[in-house]
């Protein structure tokens, strides 16, 4: 409601309502690239809400599931910020490096579920790691069987990206695009503040249905294909497992990074020590006391990742100067990651 202004003094006001006002409970910034009918392209502008996403980048095109329909399942499903960039026409690499500058953005999402646009994106995922920037993406795309999940998993074969499927329904039971599915998870993984709790049965608000129903022996090939597959139960959409598309290295099956908690707790684990060791140790000289210095401050902030059941453990802790350049301090340790429960199995012995 538009406030009108009067000459009698006094004290006036105004409101406005929305079905998506404001989610609030999310630990991560959720990066989004996005087609739009307005606003500025290839520049980032941070919301807290759907309302202030419809006043920068408008309602989408009939139609289409652009950027005001994935920032309303965003909030809805508890985004604090959504750091969106609108796509120009369909340069979408542009976009992603105008997230890639984002050090806040730990979760990605986009409207498009072509393979290309998704390689794009995996590679600036790659780069933002490079940088000390770890993020992951979660995408969809539209129409698939659950043999072009898979193949479109082992096309994109990374740790950092989450493929979902099927397509889902709105929450007036019409179908919309793979990629609304993809902004749920999304949400939901930007939500979860423990990295080593899966995102199993989580529900994922805005969804009304999937398209398909998937057999226990579909999910399995999902699974084991790097896919995540959704389900309805009771009406409520939510993750049967979440799961990485990283299904394979050097040509080989391998399972190391198919948990998506794994590269969270990697995410958590490294970027924490970096940023406790770079706050103590900025101006110091690389001798044995500062070194026993650095190797207490890693011992302590792996036992805390300890502590709260992020890692089972931790190894080799140790600390030294670089042989090559003396001005260099190497510290180097292992760790076990904590997985999530997943399936539990009751054997009853009955006597008769």
């Amino acid at each position: 409601m538009k406030s009108v202004m009067h000459e009698r003094p006094g004290v006036y006001s105004s409101y406005d309502a929305s079905t998506a006002v404001r989610g609030g409970r999310a630990v991560r910034t959720i990066g989004l690239a996005a087609k739009s009918t307005v606003g500025s392209v290839n520049t980032v502008v941070r919301l807290a809400s759907y309302a202030q996403g419809i006043a920068a980048f408008g309602e989408d095109a009939e139609g289409t599931a652009g950027m005001a329909a994935l920032l309303r399942l965003l909030f809805q499903g508890g985004a604090s910020v959504v750091a969106a960039v609108r796509v120009d026409g369909e340069d979408y690499e542009a976009a992603f490096a105008a997230l890639q500058t984002d050090g806040d953005v730990q979760v990605v999402v986009c409207d498009s579920g072509d393979l290309d646009v998704q390689k794009a994106l995996r590679t600036s995922l790659e780069d933002a790691a490079e940088a000390r920037r770890e993020r992951i993406a979660v995408v969809g795309m539209s129409g698939a069987s659950v043999t072009g999940l898979i193949e479109r998993a082992e096309e994109l074969n990374c740790e950092r990206m989450v493929l979902v499927g099927p397509d889902c329904l709105d929450s007036g039971g019409n179908a919309v695009s793979g990629v609304c599915a993809a902004a749920a998870v999304a949400a939901a993984a930007a939500v979860s503040r423990d990295p080593a709790v899966p995102l199993n049965g989580t529900k994922l608000p805005g969804l009304g249905g999937v398209s398909q129903d998937f057999s226990d022996n579909e999910i399995d090939l999902l699974v084991r294909g790097g896919v995540t597959p959704l389900e309805a139960v009771d009406g409520a959409v939510s993750p049967v497992r979440g799961i990485t598309t990283r299904t394979s290295t050097g040509g080989v099956k391998d399972a190391t990074w198919r948990e998506l908690t794994t590269i969270f707790i990697v995410d958590d684990v490294i970027p924490s020590l970096r940023r406790s060791l770079r706050s103590r140790f900025s101006r110091t000289k690389n001798t044995l006391q500062t070194r026993g210095s650095i190797r207490a401050q890693t011992i302590v902030e792996l036992e805390n990742k300890l502590r709260a059941e992020i890692i089972e453990g931790y190894s080799d802790v140790s600390v030294s100067a670089s042989e090559d350049d003396p001005s260099v301090c190497l510290v180097e340790f292992g760790f076990s990651v904590a997985h999530g429960l997943n399936q539990i199995y009751l054997t009853a012995h009955i006597t008769i």
